[in-house]
Parts: structure tokens; C-alpha cells; sequence
């Protein structure tokens, strides 16, 4: 019995329409819209839902809007959602709605606990060929028009402390830590078997409560390109990208989100047992990135953005 993942999260914000545009472009599903709320979904039935800013019932945010509201994380039945009530219990703002249950977390943040909606997706996804093995045979590797998230995968933020938040999700939630920034930050994930993090919290040497980025999984390194030239050519802002983490090992790139801080295509994370051992790491931009392009990839000259377009001669051709 453990949390499975990211069920739904909830921004808020005063611009629905420029929203709208942009998580249309991102490759999400417009499944319900009014004046007050949008509601979208990936592949997989995970929601991300955009509020307007003065819609009731909203949770209160960490930080001024746009931002992210509410996280509602998810089990995979009610006998699972019932083992969480007595602790849910003991937290502030606890409310027991019956089919779902919520608290505030020690940011600040609304936390919701339910059973998950998503249902299972098969998705074909690219086969790497290395020197020991050669899986993808007479065919070609695919490439992206644009990107379709398969869900919301991890969800990070700025905490006022540390150490209390994490062990609210330790201890409520039952989240352990995949590894360390000490007295900085923490990667979580839901379960002792499960990708590197599904949150991570990170404290700044002045501290706040806030939103970095919401990451949402796709197919593969292909999928993240595609999906991001086809983003710069919507004329959306790359933040960083493309780039590799060398500590989730997790292909990226990162955009501003109008709905918030940033959102990030990403894939090929570590996967965890409870066989690993937390390590840990001083903060530094090759911590962070292993390689990655400041601007990004243009969509149309598929060049880095404001560099030369290509002639259309082939390279080796002389002048």
C-alpha cells in the first residue's frame, strides 16, 4: 500500500486564455471549460486544471498567481485512501470529503488524497540501439511533430522549511528520499519502487514557499524534442533545454508556463528499489545539468535559437 503518483494538480490564475492556448499547445486534452476553469488531461487521465484566480472554493495559494494551488496525489483503491485517514487526521485544514481527504501541508500548499482516475496506457516508444544490444532492427527511430504527455510526473517547490516538509511526506504520505542537497533540498518519490522522485523540495539560502516547476512524463528523448521545437515554433519561451540531469539521469526541457513558474517535458528517469541508498550532493550548474542549451532548439531552423539558418547545402559541401 503506497501513493501511486500525481492524480491532478490545480493552477491558478487571472489569464485562462492565454492558458488555454499554451497547455493546448503543450499536447494536453481541453476536456471541460467555462469562465472560472479549465480542465485538461494527459494520455493517461491524469487532470491539470486551471482556476481563475477568483473562483470559490479555490485553495489559497504559497505565493502570489499564477501559480500552482493544489496537488491531489493518488491510491489505487478505498481500502488503500482509508489507511491514510488517522493521519491525514492529525495535519491542519484536514477535511474529509468521503471520496477524497486533504490537509495543508507545512508550505503551505493543499494536499489532496484519492483514488486515482488514470487508467493504463500502452504507448510505443523508441528502442535504443547501444553496442551490447541492438533491439531496434530495419527500422528507423521515430520523430515528433509535437509532444502528448502521458501524465504529470513530479512537481517541485521552494519551501520555508526543509526539514518539516519533508518529513510531513515521509510521514503522512509515506514518500522516501531518492537523494540530498544537505540543508538544500530533497528528492522524494511515493514508494520504495518507482521512478527517482515524483517531488522535489528545495530550500533557498533566503527561505520562501513557491512553485519551480511541474514535469510532465513523455515517450522518449524524440518526444521531448519534438515537443519542444513544436513549442518554440507556438512562439512559447524556452527556459532551458534541451539537457540532461545527471542525477535522475532524466532527458529535459523546460519552458515558462503562463500558469506558473515552469513546465518541463522530460523522460528516461532512474528507476528506484528499495535497495538504494540516498546520496549525496553540493548544488552547481554540472549537478544540475549535464549538458543542456540555454534558449533552446528553434522549431523551424532546428538550429539553437538565433543561430544561423541552414543553407539547405549539405555540410560538406564547399564554397
Amino acid at each position: 500500500m503506497s501513493v501511486s503518483g500525481i492524480d491532478e494538480i490545480t493552477f491558478g490564475t487571472g489569464d485562462l486564455t492565454t492558458c488555454r492556448k499554451f497547455f493546448l499547445d503543450w499536447g494536453l486534452t481541453l476536456v471541460t471549460e467555462s469562465t472560472q476553469e479549465l480542465v485538461f488531461e494527459t494520455l493517461n487521465g491524469c487532470r491539470v486544471l486551471v482556476a481563475h484566480s477568483d473562483k470559490p472554493g479555490l485553495p489559497a495559494g504559497i505565493e502570489p498567481d499564477p501559480t500552482l494551488r493544489e496537488v491531489v496525489w493518488c491510491v489505487d483503491s478505498e481500502t488503500d485512501l482509508a489507511t491514510y485517514r488517522e493521519r491525514f487526521s492529525r495535519e491542519p485544514g484536514f477535511v474529509d470529503h468521503g471520496s477524497h481527504i486533504s490537509c495543508t501541508d507545512p508550505n503551505g500548499l493543499a494536499v489532496r488524497l484519492q483514488v486515482s482516475r488514470k487508467h493504463a496506457v500502452t504507448v510505443t516508444c523508441a528502442q535504443t540501439n547501444t553496442w551490447n544490444e541492438r533491439p531496434r532492427i530495419n527500422q528507423p527511430s521515430p520523430a515528433y511533430d509535437r509532444a502528448t504527455p502521458i501524465e504529470v510526473g513530479h512537481v517541485v517547490f521552494f519551501v520555508k522549511d526543509l526539514h518539516a516538509t519533508t518529513r510531513f511526506y515521509e510521514e503522512t504520505l509515506g514518500f522516501v528520499v531518492s537523494d540530498r542537497y544537505p540543508e538544500r533540498g530533497h528528492f522524494l518519490r511515493c514508494a520504495p519502487e518507482g521512478g527517482h522522485h515524483d517531488m522535489f523540495l528545495l530550500q533557498l539560502p533566503t527561505p520562501k514557499a513557491g512553485l519551480n516547476h511541474v514535469a510532465f512524463t513523455v515517450r522518449d528523448l524524440h518526444e521531448v524534442i519534438g515537443g519542444g521545437m513544436h513549442m518554440t515554433r507556438c512562439g512559447w519561451e524556452t527556459d532551458l533545454g534541451p539537457g540532461r540531469h545527471p542525477i535522475s539521469s532524466a532527458l529535459f526541457w523546460y519552458f515558462n508556463n503562463p500558469a506558473g513558474a515552469l513546465v518541463e517535458y522530460y523522460t528516461d528517469e532512474d528507476e528506484l528499489t528499495a535497495e538504494w541508498q540516498p546520496r549525496e550532493f553540493t548544488p552547481g550548474p554540472t549537478v544540475f545539468a549535464e549538458w543542456a542549451i540555454k534558449g533552446g532548439i528553434d522549431g523551424n531552423t532546428r538550429r539553437q535559437k538565433h543561430a544561423e539558418a541552414p543553407s539547405g547545402r549539405f555540410m560538406t559541401d564547399k564554397t
